[in-house]
């Protein structure tokens, strides 16, 4: 990979936020959840879907704090807009095994990564 300069990095607006609805999306050609996710009063409640079914149920996330890209553009799946990009690993077994990223301690909602 090339070298991005701080200028590159800051253009990527990743913010930590809590998940306040998970859904099942059975309509997504992977298994996938429907995510809404509270960023804070700046930026708000933004909706996303994700390939994450191996290690979370919707059940498990309410409540989690996870982190997502939020400036990239809206992106239509089957019948759902995703808005953000929620961010993981994988686990290194397959493609599906997807570790989502997050704080090891609360903090406050629309906190940005830096």
């Amino acid at each position: 990979m090339s070298e991005i300069s701080f200028d590159d990095f800051l253009k990527v607006d990743i913010r930590v936020g809590t998940v306040i609805d998970a859904q099942e999306f059975p309509e997504a050609r992977r298994p996938a959840l429907k995510l809404w996710v509270d960023f804070g009063p700046e930026i708000g409640t933004k909706k996303t879907s994700a390939q994450i079914t191996k290690y979370y149920s919707p059940e498990k996330l309410i409540g989690r704090q996870v982190a997502g890209v939020v400036n990239f553009p809206k992106k239509q799946v089957g019948p759902f807009m995703s808005e953000f990009l929620c961010l993981g690993f994988p686990d290194g077994e397959d493609d599906k095994g997807i570790v989502l990223i997050r704080p090891d301690q609360d903090v406050p909602n629309g906190a940005r990564l830096f």
